[in-house]
């Protein structure tokens, strides 16, 4: 990708809008601006300020629009390259007109992505912070914007960089040791390299092992409704959306599909799940719907396992979904229809006796509304309760989660082979996991992972 040129995208969503923003980037950033601009000269402009004035086609002085372009010099920008954002009315003809001019004047559309691959490029950002502002652009909950400041903030990498350098003090050595190795000295301790091994592969996995919710807090957390036909589902769907999003009916079976659909509490996105009701059935199309509700609630964070006060003994929780509770997955057990009980809380307790996986109970009414509130509090408590205290330290990237597991497999290598690796093979497997973390932050990294990260951001970033 070239990065000696110019580039101009409109920054701001495409459409019609109050405003509109483009942004010119390069060596000939403000020279290639100030040729379509009547006011104050760009070029006489110091960095970090806006101008009022006009934008004319310089072949005919044909004003286009008035507008503020906004002078970033070099290196104090965001590319680390000269910028002028140009700020217009948000016409969709003065859009397309005013990129026409720009690039007439001599610069090119820019790729997607080339804006914050320069940025990467030119040290202002590293991989990682550059992939957070991706997020931010993406976050569509408080939780998921707040993740992605604190990945833009540069503390995970940070934190990354502090790790790979303690490991590369110990790969000096050892490559120490292979200059020397006539001589059979030890210059890396052993002992050392070992503690410092289990260490950083402990981190490693324990930063890890935050992806399953981190991950889900950025895409929408899955949470599964479960029970018998006619447990009051649907009806707890509408109730948490205040809409009436699925068909309720007292005929069994009604629900023969997922029906989903999202709702923010506390800030978070959840992704409710209404599934068809699980039981036995002769009902090709029902059993159908049946094992895609299992496939789907094997995949959600949390479950909610709702049944009705007529449930004296609850059946066995289905085998498809008991294999995949573990401590990723949360399951609540939700009595509904508890205003139909003359003792709900005997009830709540007697069935909490068969679901002893559950561990948390609660006695709600879909109907009228009692225990609504301490569901959602319930839910939004446990969409975090995995989740380390310092935020810059929960992985949302799937990129980040395999670097992050080769890096600690390799550790593994090591650290199993201590007692009889000879020291370039341990050097071998150090030097893997430096590689792998340095992968993060893009110390070290190749093109086409490059060209594939930044082409899924949006032209004008």
């Amino acid at each position: 990708m070239y990065t000696s040129d110019t580039i101009c995208a409109i920054s701001t969503p495409s459409g019609r809008g109050g405003i509109a923003v483009a942004r010119v980037s390069g060596p000939d950033a403000i020279e290639i601006a100030n040729r379509l601009w009547r006011g104050r000269a760009l070029t006489e402009a110091l960095t970090h300020t806006a101008h009022l004035g006009t934008v004319v086609d310089p072949a005919t002085d044909a004003p286009l629009d008035q507008a503020v372009a906004t002078v970033f010099r070099s290196p104090r920008s965001f590319t680390g390259e000269n910028i002028v954002e140009i700020a217009v009315h948000g016409s969709t003809y003065i859009q397309q007109q005013l990129i026409t001019l720009l690039c007439r004047a001599g610069a090119r559309v820019a790729e997607p992505g080339e804006f914050t691959r320069r940025a990467f490029l030119n040290q202002r950002l590293d991989l990682a912070e550059a992939e957070a502002v991706a997020d931010i652009i993406a976050s569509s909950s408080r939780a998921a914007h707040r993740l992605a400041i604190s990945q833009l903030q540069g503390h995970f990498s940070a934190h990354i960089d502090r790790l790979r350098n303690q490991l590369i003090d110990l790969a000096a050595l050892l490559e120490l040791e292979l200059d020397f190795s006539e001589e059979d000295v030890e210059f890396a301790d052993r002992s050392r390299l070992l503690a410092l091994a289990e260490s950083i592969r402990t981190t490693l996995r324990q930063l890890a092992d935050t992806f399953h919710s981190g991950h889900a807090i950025t895409q929408g957390i899955p949470v599964a409704i479960i029970g018998r036909p006619n447990a009051g589902k649907s009806s707890l769907l509408n109730a948490l959306l205040h809409t009436d999003r699925a068909i309720v009916s007292d005929i069994p079976g009604t629900t023969r599909d997922t029906v989903e659909d999202t709702i923010d509490i506390d800030g978070i996105t959840f992704r409710f799940i209404d599934t068809a009701g699980i039981h036995h059935t002769a009902d090709p199309i029902e059993q159908m719907g049946i094992e895609r509700a299992l496939q789907r609630v094997s995949n959600a964070s949390i479950i909610i396992w709702l049944t009705t006060p007529d449930e004296a003994d609850l059946p066995a929780l289905p085998a498809t979904i008991a294999e995949h509770l573990s401590t990723h997955t949360h399951l609540i057990l939700a009595l509904n229809k508890a205003d139909l009980a003359a003792d709900a809380a005997a009830v709540l307790a007697q069935q909490a006796q068969s679901a002893s996986a559950a561990r948390h109970q609660i006695a709600i009414s879909a109907k009228t509304g009692t225990g609504l509130d301490q569901l959602r509090q319930t839910i939004a408590q446990l969409a975090t309760a995995d989740l380390p205290a310092d935020e810059s330290m929960i992985v949302t990237n799937a990129r980040h989660h395999q670097a992050l597991m080769a890096a600690a497999d390799a550790l593994t290598a090591l650290i199993d082979g201590m007692p009889t690796l000879t020291t370039d093979l341990l050097a071998f497997h150090l030097r893997e996991a430096i590689d792998h973390m340095a992968a993060i932050t893009g110390s070290i990294t190749s093109d086409t992972i490059l060209t594939t990260i930044f082409s899924r951001f949006c032209i004008g970033k």
